[in-house]
């Protein structure tokens, strides 16, 4: 950040070819002083104009932008009246003008999904942010007096001076909780930028990093409980709305998910509110009755008269997209159902789709996991207190500020089937690598909100940002060059959600009650009835029971022990019982201990990393 011609171009163009699959329409490298920049366009708005990076009028000020303002049109309109030009039609234009008439600020002004890079030559500043629930992904890493940043990590570890070393913390987060949680990667030494945040960066030198968003819920005393309970149905139905139109802007094709579950049918039902013309949906299914949707996946695809496609979910599937699945996640993987999101963008770019909209923020909104029935159960009804209770109290306590507050697992039980999977060597520093000792959320911010409000405002910092839209999400749609748009998560969708009283999102055990409400003129009665049924797919004991040779090969007892992460002896225990005929995970409340030890053994190979 401070010498002068550092920047290799043919380094660049090397780590902005490891990203080729997030745009392959059109490619760019710029060197300029100290500041090199690569691009890749996935075109979508703009087509033959839209190509980055975009200069304002003077080209002292450019941009380069991963995303989607869907609010570009009412920006552009505004600029212009205060004498703005624009050269594009495209919607990341918008970004430098906002820049140049309000400064720094100029973000909370866009609804979109983003993570853009703007450089102003005059003041010789950079600002780089990622949007407020973190759709887009920024990486980023500070070394050898170089600022690196990319989309993916496998673009930044191409540069020579990064190192590739597994962060044993980042594994501790996925054993621990749902995936990984800002600014934690896999990856040692590289960030990952916290949704809702900016960077900015002075004169190369001056480097700070800034929150400007956060989803803050009401005290309880500041909850309102005035409004009617038409009201919040009506006033949801009317923003679901205007967000689903927002993501359907586009010169290309749009096509959806249809998971057969509630949220899913939501956004297919609203699309077909909205837009009559035939579209192109897709779902995947499975052959094993426990988990197969496939009957209320086609049920709500007639219901709107859609191209469905749909596929069939096998274990050679599995198998066989393990190891690209890891890849692009960049992550050790929990469950396998990230290769089912991977095959879904498979299916989409086969069509010549390159945006998909689908489902996901809903359940994190109303209320919808079996957590936040269970709080509300506990309430009326204390749960019962476990062995060595005070102890759990004591990590509660320091976690969440909530001695109470139970979060999917005892974290004192925990530790030691944690320790009995890790190697003596990972062991032996186990105080330093516990993701417990480490800052997971700002409590001091779910101190004095409703129960509801708590686990939501966790599950989004826990769950969503770097696990749902992350490795489950971006990197598995854009695998195969697809965007994929969330509707639930339109910012003004979120701070109407955030102000509604808890009882109209949970309302006598109901989940996500009012989003049904508002769901009812477009989504047949069967799905508005059935339990939530979470999204899963087979686990590593069918995995290895369908290809011992593959599995048996990356989990062999020489391998672990050279690598030294996991115990040998734990593993091979776990195999043994893995491979028992009558034995199978109840996905997802098990832990699928041997899934992640068999991603993170992939993840180290794919990588060359060191651990």
């Amino acid at each position: 950040m401070q010498q002068r011609d550092r920047i290799d171009g043919d380094i660049l163009k090397c780590m902005n070819e490891k990203l080729a699959h997030r745009g392959p329409d059109a490619s760019a490298e710029k060197i300029e002083r100290n500041l090199g920049i690569g691009f890749n366009r996935l075109s979508i708005i703009d087509i033959d104009n839209g190509m980055q990076p975009i200069f304002n009028e003077s080209e002292s000020i450019f941009t380069i932008c991963n995303g989607e303002i869907y609010n570009y049109k009412e920006l552009t309109q505004e600029l212009e009246a205060k004498g703005h030009r624009f050269r594009t039609r495209s919607d990341c234009e918008c970004i430098i003008h906002l820049y140049e008439e309000y400064g720094v600020e100029f973000i909370e002004k866009l609804n979109g999904q983003f993570a853009f890079f703007l450089f102003d030559r005059l003041k010789n500043e950079i600002i780089c942010a990622r949007d407020h629930v973190g759709i887009a992904p920024f990486f980023y890493t500070i070394t050898d007096g170089l600022f690196i940043f990319g989309s993916e990590i496998k673009a930044i570890i191409e540069h020579p001076a990064v190192m590739r070393k597994l962060d044993i913390t980042g594994l501790d987060q996925i054993m621990t909780f749902p995936g990984l949680i800002s600014p934690r990667t896999m990856f040692q030494g590289i960030f990952s930028l916290k949704p809702g945040h900016r960077i900015i960066i002075k004169d190369y030198t001056n480097f700070r990093i800034e929150e400007y968003w956060d989803v803050l819920y009401p005290e309880n005393r500041e909850l309102e409980h005035e409004e009617k309970e038409d009201y919040y149905v009506e006033r949801l139905d009317e923003l679901l709305t205007k967000a689903v139109k927002y993501r359907l802007q586009a010169d290309v094709p749009v096509g959806f998910y249809v998971s057969g579950g509630l949220d899913s049918s939501v956004i297919a039902g609203k699309i077909n509110q909205i837009d009559t013309d035939k579209k192109e949906s897709f779902s995947i299914d499975f052959s094993d009755r426990d988990i197969s949707e496939g009957k209320y996946q086609r049920l709500m695809a007639s219901n709107v008269n859609t191209r469905h496609n749909e596929y069939n979910l096998g274990l050679c599937d599995l198998v066989g997209g393990l190891n690209r699945a890891v890849y692009h996640a960049e992550c050790s993987l929990k469950e396998s159902y990230n290769i089912a999101t991977m095959k879904l963008a498979e299916m989409a770019h086969a069509k010549g789709i390159k945006v998909i909209l689908t489902g996901e923020g809903a359940d994190e909104l109303f209320g919808g996991y079996i957590g936040y029935r269970f709080d509300k159960f506990n309430q009326m009804s204390p749960r019962q207190k476990t062995d060595d209770w005070e102890k759990e109290q004591l990590w509660r306590d320091k976690v969440w500020g909530d001695s109470d507050f139970l979060y999917e697992i005892n974290f004192y039980a925990y530790e030691k089937i944690k320790r009995e999977i890790y190697s003596g060597e990972v062991n032996a520093v186990f105080h330093d690598i516990n993701c417990l000792n480490h800052s997971i959320i700002d409590k001091n911010k779910i101190q004095n909100v409703d129960l509801l409000h708590k686990r939501s405002y966790i599950d989004f910092k826990l769950r969503m940002a770097d696990h749902l839209l992350g490795d489950h999400g971006d990197r598995m749609a854009f695998s195969h060059s697809v965007e994929a748009r969330f509707p639930f998560l339109d910012k003004d969708v979120i701070s109407f959600v955030l102000k509604m009283p808890p009882f109209i999102k949970l309302k006598d055990f109901d989940e996500k009650y009012v989003l049904k409400r508002a769901a009812k003129k477009y989504v047949p009665e069967e799905i508005l009835k059935r339990p939530k049924f979470a999204f899963t797919a087979p686990g590593s004991s069918e995995i290895l029971k369908s290809d011992r040779e593959f599995v048996e090969d990356i989990l062999s007892f020489e391998r672990i022990k050279r690598h030294g992460i996991f115990n040998p002896e734990k593993v091979e225990e776990l195999k043994k019982l893995y491979l028992q005929p009558d034995f199978k995970l109840n996905v997802p409340y098990d832990s699928d201990f041997l899934m992640i030890v068999l991603t993170t053994e992939m993840l180290l190979d794919k990588y060359k990393m060191v651990g």
